[in-house]
């Protein structure tokens, strides 16, 4: 709050301010936070039995691919036919709307291997650098 007097002190008038500094602070705070917290959540598209593994790294950038029980694929929460054409198209358009090119692949214990290949050498056709398997 300001006081504000004239010239001869006689009249005074009482400024009322709002400091919004400590307001910004807190939701600068909050911003970070739910960056921090978005970044290093991975969400599949499918509920999937992953594989447990003794050691592993966390890599939360990157297009999931997952593969379920049922042979469905998704690429990024989108659900696409078998067909490599299809997988092929929605894995180009997922890799070229991302920065990083890594294709974090979640599939169920019950895939089959040669379907795991297959999906892995579309992603590196469709433009790929880098592969990660997702784990428990």
């Amino acid at each position: 709050m300001a006081i504000n007097t004239t010239r001869g002190g006689s009249r005074s008038r009482i400024f009322a301010e709002i400091n919004v500094t400590p307001l910004t602070d807190v939701f600068l705070v909050l911003l970070v936070i739910f960056m921090i917290t978005t970044s290093m959540m991975m969400e599949s598209a499918a509920d999937v039995d992953l594989p447990s593994a003794t050691e592993t790294t966390t890599e939360t950038r990157g297009i999931v691919v997952t593969m379920t029980s049922d042979q469905e694929i998704f690429v990024d929460q989108r659900q696409v036919h078998g067909s490599d054409a299809e997988i092929a198209s929605a894995l180009r358009d997922a890799l070229r709307r991302s920065t990083d090119k890594v294709v974090i692949l979640a599939g169920d214990r019950s895939v089959v291997l040669g379907e795991v290949v297959r999906v892995l050498s579309l992603s590196k056709e469709a433009g790929a650098t880098g592969f990660a398997l997702a784990a428990d």
